[in-house]
């Protein structure tokens, strides 16, 4: 399936490829998670181009962007990469939408790197807690033995995994394509480099400062996640008091595969203030 990002942004580390959508106003950016790429808002960003200018990219290290060995690719680096990629495109203070670890990252870049929103949606995302767990707990305890699996072994993994984060199934050719960056041996490299930076060390040093977020946060939770469970909805909304909690039935850690009509509805809403 063809999606191309064609903008490039000149980080550390790498290139980071990002694309536009729209010329509306209130700009929105979207953020994808792992192992995803920006493939995952194919059909979000267009349908909200409608009325917004809308962002979308590739984390260093993943789908498009520069993947090599050495990279800083912790939550805090790309944290701090969100924060020059907004810089970069001039634009102070947008609505920003985050799945997986893009949760904890635009967390961490709004309370420990000086970004500023408009508004926040998260869904199904790392954000704190005990996240480290699974599948994931094995690939970053472990990332050598990873590394030498035979690369047919190593697809069925990653085929498997992904399958896991949805709850009605991938069409062929939807999985085929977020399985292309991480096939070959640059690509397998490049999976368990960034599983092996991944780590709860990253999220601690916010989470005592969730309750200062001021601007209003909307989250919303698959309720058949399976790769992080309905409580850590729970958990985030807990500690963000002013947040709206909205549970999303039939649907997995995808809102985007699963759900994408709910999710739309969600983001063309807005977020309603405390």
């Amino acid at each position: 399936m063809s999606w191309t990002l064609p903008e490039e942004f000149e980080a550390a580390g790498g290139v980071i490829r990002w694309a536009r959508f729209g010329d509306g106003e209130d700009p929105i950016v979207l953020v994808h998670g792992t192992p995803y790429s920006s493939f995952l808002w194919r059909d979000i960003a267009p349908a909200l181009a409608q009325k917004r200018t809308v962002f979308v990219f590739d984390h260093l290290g993943y789908g498009q962007s520069e993947q090599s060995e050495g990279q800083d690719l912790t939550l805090a680096a790309q944290a701090r990469r969100f924060v020059e990629l907004l810089a970069h495109w001039q634009i102070s203070s947008p609505s920003v939408v985050a799945n997986d670890i893009g949760g904890a990252i635009v967390l961490r870049a709004l309370l420990l790197e000086g970004a500023a929103y408009r508004d926040l949606t998260i869904f199904d995302a790392v954000s704190g807690g005990a996240w480290e767990r699974g599948l994931f707990k094995l690939m970053r305890t472990h990332p050598d033995v990873f590394d030498q699996l035979p690369g047919y072994a190593h697809e069925a993994l990653v085929a498997s995994h992904l399958d896991n984060a949805t709850h009605l199934g991938f069409r062929p050719e939807v999985r085929r394509a977020y399985l292309a960056p991480w096939l070959g041996p640059d690509g397998q490299a490049a999976y368990y480099r960034q599983y092996r930076q991944l780590s709860e060390s990253d999220t601690r040093p916010y989470e005592a400062r969730l309750g200062q977020i001021t601007v209003p946060v909307k989250l919303l939770w698959g309720r058949e996640d399976r790769i992080l469970p309905p409580e850590y909805g729970t958990w985030l909304h807990e500690r963000i008091p002013q947040s709206e909690l909205h549970w999303v039935d039939d649907a997995g850690h995808l809102l985007q595969e699963d759900a994408p009509a709910q999710l739309l509805s969600h983001l063309f809403a807005g977020v309603a203030t405390a």
